[in-house]
């Protein structure tokens, strides 16, 4: 087998854990399949958790369910015994064991050399963690106050060890994401909600999205999110989408690329990081969105092109959101659109640099990059903040209440 596995990864040009991490991730999609024939909402609990766990041996090793346990167990404890504070305990636990793997196992090393490790799939289950023991310590608070994400994804009960194990592992689902809710995954399990009655086939949007790590969730019938307005009404599965293609290539603001890319953990980051970071009666600001996307770069890796990627994007946002209100203040459609296309231009010059970083890892490398170009995708943004803080377009006028 051995052998067979050798042959069959050099045929491919990848190594051996490389293809048996494939075959695993293809394995989810029967998987996710088989899942709707499992009678009783224990019984699919239970699928849900020990498909997860197989499939994670099989492509990992024993040690990555190991590997899996601490920030499951942390935070199922935290909820158990430290309820209102068991967000903030999870977070900062949950986020330091992944740290502490980002340093021992510099995965991104491993990955230029073909080779792969668990940690991308311990990525997924410590957002998945988070955000269980958050709604469940936002389960005792008033609704008053509460956003409506808090409102709709809080749990005002502690989820079964069974649920809880399912949700984490869910047919494999953590291998690549998307990052779901508990809420969802237990009303999908126990049939309710949007699941009380049966969902359309889900065999066309599958075949859309395999090659976009969505394929498993829809076909299991998760990723299904209800129907359309339209007329005749058409089945929205949303919930597994994880990016739109066009909708990055064609970006007309950098404020839209959070929207289209890597968007469930992008709407993560929005629940459970930026929003939180806002104060009551004050208005998000660079601060927020700079501290949202240092919590990216760290989920991501310590590499400094991580980093320096992220904080270049809270540039890049801040800097589109100023032609952006320039593009609003001006009333000549002639000057509106040449504004729209050069905040196209800016998102493709400014993204493109950026991303540099991302591929590089190295501190060196990235900055070599950045300066062979003259440090333009840093220039640009910076020199669009300062402008927005010269030029500034007039506030329209409030209308006037009715006397």
């Amino acid at each position: 087998m051995g052998l067979e596995m050798e042959a069959m990864a050099a045929s491919i040009g990848v190594s051996v854990p490389v293809l048996r991490f494939l075959l695993c991730f293809a394995a989810t999609i029967p998987t996710g399949l088989m899942w709707r024939a499992v009678p009783g909402a224990t019984g699919r609990h239970l699928y849900a958790g020990l498909t997860g766990a197989a499939l994670s041996y099989l492509s990992f090793g024993a040690t990555s369910n190991l590997l899996f346990v601490a920030p499951m167990a942390l935070a199922y404890l935290a909820m158990l015994l430290f309820r209102r504070h068991a967000g903030l305990i999870t977070f900062l636990g949950a986020f330091g064991f992944l740290i502490a793997c980002h340093v021992y196992y510099m995965s991104g090393d491993a990955w230029k050399e073909g080779g792969i490790d668990a940690t991308g799939a311990l990525m997924v289950l410590t957002l998945k963690v988070i955000s269980c023991a958050i709604n469940y310590s936002d389960g005792i608070l008033k609704e008053e106050g509460l956003r409506e994400a808090q409102k709709k994804y809080r749990l005002t009960k502690l989820p079964s060890l069974i649920e809880y194990f399912g949700y984490c592992l869910c047919c494999g689902s953590h291998f690549a994401g998307p990052v779901y809710e508990m809420k969802d995954y237990l009303d999908w399990t126990e049939r309710k909600g949007i699941w009380a009655s049966s969902t359309p086939s889900p065999l066309l949007p599958t075949l859309r999205a395999i090659v976009q790590a969505e394929a498993a969730i829809i076909i299991s019938g998760l990723g299904f999110t209800g129907w359309s307005e339209s007329s005749p009404p058409k089945a929205k599965w949303d919930r597994a989408k994880n990016v739109d293609v066009l909708g990055v290539e064609l970006a007309g603001s950098a404020v839209q690329l959070p929207l289209v890319w890597n968007i469930q953990v992008s709407t993560w980051l929005r629940y459970y990081v930026y929003e939180r970071l806002i104060q009551k009666g004050k208005k998000p600001g660079f601060l927020q969105l700079l501290g949202t996307q240092t919590v990216s770069a760290i989920w991501h890796g310590l590499y400094p092109g991580y980093i320096i990627f992220f904080v270049q994007s809270a540039l890049m946002i801040n800097g589109s959101r100023v032609i952006y209100r320039w593009q609003q203040a001006v009333s000549n459609s002639v000057l509106r659109s040449i504004l729209a296309f050069l905040n196209f231009s800016y998102t493709l010059l400014v993204l493109n640099y950026s991303c540099i970083g991302f591929q590089v890892l190295s501190f060196k490398e990235t900055l070599a990059s950045y300066q062979s170009v003259y440090y333009v995708g840093t220039i640009v943004p910076i020199v669009c903040l300062l402008l927005g803080n010269v030029i500034k377009p007039a506030r329209k006028p409030k209308a006037q209440k009715a006397e």
